[in-house]
């Protein structure tokens, strides 16, 4: 391995993956270590249509498309006594917008084309920690993660830290995440064979489906397995599992009491033992300082109700790469370049954390404790601008009367009000138009904004740019 490299990232996931893609396309020197070896298993199988436009500017869709896996034509949710459809038909004249994944086949697709396009790959190398010169760091000291005794020092230039929920930076090094008092719950979840079709919503769609304390997912895959998670709150879980003896007690239980799932499993047979992880929503201070970046899980983590992760993954990793590409040719100043990726980042993350504790207040069950501990505190609306992020969900929806709607809704969720249709919120799932996003001057943060040509980076607004802009991207 390199003694050194222009740019170190660190994890080989779809966020890491795609910026050492991304950067190395546009000709940097990007080393990439991974702890693991691919293909390794991890969970989030839906991916959303906003992934697509970044795939295909990554040039990976085209052999994601050929694999096999399983197009997804939507999301179906039994939400309480309601039931809907949101159809993915918005992107792509294929007819094909999304997939459900298996995620270490997908990963390791992202990974192998990553190192086609020029990064150098290492894997079984765990970052064991980073060598700062002041505030900036410099250099990484890593370990082989099956041999220890061989060890070494990469120096580098910049650091993309897509080390996932682990986070090298924030949460080894400066400790300075934040986590919220809400969405601190535990999804429990095995995989199944013979499981029915859904016999309704778009097809291929994920099935999310409520129950009295917490609620499932139902996700099809290209291997003729079904992927079924149930999330429950993390007390409930526990005295559950002292209760009733085991996590599988839990499981089946909490299915039992779900007739949309149930109603799928007939003659279904569960082929795998449970899985387990903690689904805690948090965001670091920053999300990028002097000579680093943080990217997907490394920066934030959220509720999986709306299957964002892959999103914010790959989003982020568009925004690290032509923030970097920029500083590095000398276009702009790394202090705006980095207020641009932070500032567009954290409006979308906060934006989907708004979304996702909306989304389940909109439940009509409040002597449910599962969805009453969802809802955003007083003391955290504060800390988000509520106004902004308001304004930022409605940008995102084309039907004005719509937008109307759901503002009302929102408002009046947040401000304690009974739960009305939760219907208008299925209109949020839409895909953001580029229009919306910070890819034109209109739209630009601190005067930058994201072009695509002749390559992937950050122009200059000509004229003074609205402060703050729109959250722009793919949204769920």
């Amino acid at each position: 391995m390199r003694g050194s490299t222009q740019i170190l990232v660190i994890g080989g996931g779809p966020a890491g993956s795609t910026a050492a893609g991304l950067l190395a396309k546009e000709g940097f020197e990007v080393t990439l270590l991974e702890r693991e070896t691919f293909p390794r298993y991890h969970i989030g199988e839906s991916i959303l249509p906003s992934c697509r436009p970044i795939l295909e500017l990554l040039g990976v869709w085209d052999t994601v498309q050929a694999h096999g896996f399983q197009p997804k034509g939507g999301a179906y949710f039994f939400w309480g006594p309601e039931e809907w459809e949101v159809k993915f038909d918005s992107l792509g004249d294929d007819g094909t917008n999304a997939w459900q994944v298996i995620r270490s086949e997908f990963d390791e697709i992202l990974l192998r084309h990553a190192e086609k396009l020029g990064a150098e790959v290492v894997e079984n190398i765990t970052v064991k920690e980073l060598e700062f010169d002041g505030d900036r760091p410099v250099a990484a000291h890593w370990a082989h993660t099956k041999n220890p005794a061989e060890s070494g020092r990469i120096t580098f230039d910049y650091v993309i830290d897509a080390s996932g929920r682990g986070g090298v930076v924030a949460a080894k090094h400066l400790k300075n995440r934040e986590y919220h008092e809400i969405f601190r719950n535990v999804a429990a979840w095995s995989y199944w064979k013979n499981v029915k079709p859904l016999d309704r919503g778009p097809k291929g769609a994920i099935a999310v489906c409520s129950a009295p304390d917490g609620w499932f997912w139902v996700i099809p895959l290209h291997d003729g397995t079904t992927s079924i998670g149930l999330v429950t709150g993390r007390d409930i879980f526990n005295d559950k599992r002292n209760r009733l003896g085991g996590i599988q007690q839990v499981y089946d239980q909490a299915m039992s009491e779900c007739p949309a799932v149930t109603g799928l499993l007939g003659d279904a047979e569960q082929v795998t033992g449970m899985k387990v992880e903690q689904d805690y929503s948090y965001n670091a201070e920053d999300f990028g300082r002097p000579g680093y970046l943080m990217c997907g899980d490394a920066a934030c983590f959220l509720d999986p109700l709306l299957s964002t992760g892959v999103h914010l993954a790959t989003y982020s990793a568009m925004l690290a790469s032509a923030s970097l590409t920029s500083v590095l040719r000398g276009e702009v100043e790394e202090k705006e370049a980095w207020h641009f990726f932070n500032t567009v980042y954290r409006h979308a993350y906060e934006r989907l954390l708004v979304l996702v504790s909306v989304f389940y207040e909109s439940y009509r069950g409040k002597e449910h404790h599962f969805y009453n501990a969802q809802k955003l505190t007083r003391a955290q609306r504060d800390g988000l601008n509520l106004q902004d992020a308001f304004d930022r969900i409605i940008t995102g929806i084309a039907d004005m009367e719509d937008a109307q709607d759901v503002y009302a809704s929102v408002h009046a969720h947040l401000n304690g009000a009974e739960s009305g249709d939760p219907n208008p919120l299925a209109n949020l799932n839409k895909v953001h138009e580029q229009k919306q996003a910070p890819m034109s001057p209109a739209n630009a943060v601190g005067g930058l904004y994201l072009a695509f040509r002749p390559s992937l980076h950050l122009a200059r607004a000509q004229t003074p740019a609205r402060t703050p802009a729109t959250e722009g991207g793919p949204a769920a």
